[in-house]
């Protein structure tokens, strides 16, 4: 009895590091009941669990009754050493249901995800808002009136609430529901709140023209970058500073250590990667790696069939090293895993895994958020570069939304 006692005695700081040895989210769930010390001291969040979720729609799955709750579901893949990966439908084991009730009260869409949180927009009112889904707790950032594109936004106007910049620099009218449902096409930050909110920093890709907005904790307003170019496609912070990359494959960066009056930088010396087809069916990510290099994974979509949707058959990486000026071709990554989706961009480093080298990968139509119409499929799955192999998940469930990734 006294050797339990003491196990229940155990100092925090070692029961976090034993908890990062738990990969699988309910056998974290297990480790703290086994006594209510240790389910005390445990993060609610598991900290060491990097593999990444799907976050799955409520549409299609049963009813499960819960009243006034808007119902998403969190799918965490099998490890690769698992028996049986099921990519036809889901099943109940890898399902956890998790409520979110200002999902549903403000009708929101999701537009980033990253260190455990997910940046949500309202389209009810245009307010942009940080969630932690396994502690709902949650966090305000300047809502979309308060984008550099927004010259005026007047509740009371109906179907014309909103003045703003449009696609050729003009001003534009136009309702509260479009510019809430597609004036923030993606939203990262820098680290957790709960590290410490005051060194909060987030960038919003935005606009017709999809450009780049900075915030830092303190500010009423997002802060347009110091480019007034346009066509981006991904960004990403980065050794203290900011990376960002358009659809032309060029690379920008910008110094996060930033005075009062604003950010630095701008276009960065390396060419794009030579030889890559420009088309709006080819999709750009951008990746931070441990021994200081960028990584852009360049994704080429297209239909196979007139009567199929949309799908990946074909990814390209390209590697700049720390203080290089070229783009070389990367034909494997490793003990690593890069995650991609309309959300977010991700690398990981899987030493748990018995299997690195791969792309996860999920839908990057931005047209399909929140659409209630009808249910599609869906581009999501697991490509593997040791032998060029794509394994497709979920392909015969059919979404109103589409999933999106959340990276603990």
């Amino acid at each position: 009895m006294d050797g339990i006692d003491r196990w229940s005695d155990i100092h925090q700081d070692l029961l976090k590091e034993i908890s990062k040895r738990f990969f699988s989210y309910d056998e974290y769930i297990r480790l703290g009941l086994i006594c209510k010390e240790w389910r005390l001291k445990l993060p609610k969040t598991p900290n060491g669990n990097q593999i990444p979720w799907l976050l799955l729609p409520e549409e299609t799955f049963k009813n499960h009754c819960y009243e006034d709750e808007e119902i998403y579901h969190l799918m965490q893949l099998p490890l690769a050493n698992d028996e049986t990966l099921d990519t036809h439908a889901l099943k109940e084991e890898h399902v956890y249901h998790m409520m979110l009730p200002d999902m549903q009260k403000q009708n929101m869409v999701i537009r980033g995800s990253g260190h455990g949180w997910l940046v949500m927009v309202s389209i009810s009112d245009g307010s942009i808002q940080m969630l932690n889904p396994f502690t709902n707790v949650s966090l305000d950032l300047p809502p979309i009136s308060a984008l550099p594109s927004i010259v005026k936004y007047q509740p009371d106007n109906h179907g014309d609430e909103y003045t703003f910049w449009d696609w050729e620099d003009n001003l534009s009218m136009l309702d509260s529901d479009s510019i809430h449902r597609y004036h923030v096409w993606k939203v990262i930050i820098n680290s957790s709140p709960d590290d410490d909110s005051k060194k909060l920093m987030a960038v919003a890709i935005f606009g017709q023209l999809n450009r780049l907005a900075f915030y830092k904790a303190g500010y009423n307003r997002w802060v347009e970058f110091p480019t007034r170019d346009k066509s981006f496609e991904d960004v990403i912070f980065f050794e203290e500073k900011i990376y960002a990359v358009n659809r032309y494959g060029q690379l920008y960066e910008f110094d996060t250590k930033t005075r009062e009056e604003g950010l630095t930088g701008g276009i960065h010396e390396s060419r794009p990667p030579p030889n890559v087809r420009i088309s709006p069916y080819t999709c750009r990510y951008l990746f931070g790696c441990d021994n200081g290099s960028l990584l852009m994974l360049i994704r080429h979509v297209g239909r196979p069939r007139k009567t199929k949707e949309c799908e990946t058959y074909k990814f390209e990486i390209f590697e700049l090293k720390r203080n290089g000026k070229e783009w070389s071709k990367l034909v494997h990554l490793g003990n690593n895993i890069l995650v991609i989706g309309y959300n977010s961009s991700a690398i990981i480093s899987v030493p748990f895994l018995s299997k690195g080298n791969q792309i996860w990968f999920a839908d990057n139509q931005t047209e399909l958020q929140s659409s209630s119409r009808h249910p599609i499929d869906q581009d999501i799955g697991i490509f593997d570069l040791d032998d060029g192999s794509f394994q497709r998940i979920l392909f015969l469930v059919k979404f109103f939304c589409p999933p999106v990734w959340f990276l603990p």
